[in-house]
């Protein structure tokens, strides 16, 4: 299975250093791509049309966010993969990281985004999200800073958080609307 993945990490990163201005805005997209995601659902808040339920998507998309990442940083206690570059597998476009490789924060924080939105019944809008998603994770492996499965792994992460915030953080109880009606 490892084969797999390097084989797939290395033919994604091997894409990298062709072309400068490719590579810039992959580079880019791997810096910004999150927090310009993080902006566009903040953005959301003032949008007009059922404003109760959007208010719901959105706090319950911060939640999911959130609960990914804290999920992430458990698994960290328990897995430290080396990262691809540092296997040999892939050239590294960015600084290095000191992390483990082993999930992406990037992929968990997109995908929690996507499938937030997705779930929550915003279709047109998480199908963009979810493209961003897809931009931000296949960023990563490209750069050289994660394996395929790293990404996979996060996304996982991501939308399984996504599903646990859908499944507790129900739409119209009290705590609910007292969130959703501040500002």
């Amino acid at each position: 299975m490892y084969e797999l993945d390097a084989f797939l990490t290395h033919a994604i990163n091997s894409l990298a250093g062709n072309n400068a201005a490719i590579d810039f805005l992959i580079i880019w997209v791997s810096a910004i791509g999150v927090p310009l995601m993080v902006l566009a659902v903040a953005g959301q808040w003032w949008r007009q049309g059922d404003r109760d339920h959007t208010r719901h998507v959105l706090v319950a998309t911060g939640l999911s966010f959130l609960l990914g990442l804290a999920v992430n940083q458990l698994i960290l206690l328990l897995v430290h993969r080396i990262r691809p570059y540092d296997a040999g597998v892939s050239y590294l476009l960015i600084a290095p990281s000191a992390d483990p490789s082993f999930p992406s924060d990037h992929a968990t924080a997109t995908f929690a985004i996507a499938a937030a939105f997705l779930m929550h019944g915003m279709r047109r809008l998480g199908v963009w999200f979810f493209a961003a998603a897809l931009l931000v994770t296949v960023s990563r492996v490209y750069i050289g800073t994660h394996y395929v499965s790293d990404v996979l792994g996060g996304a996982l992460t991501g939308i399984i958080a996504a599903i646990a915030v859908r499944a507790f953080y129900l739409e119209g109880t009290r705590f609910d609307r007292l969130i959703t009606r501040i500002l």
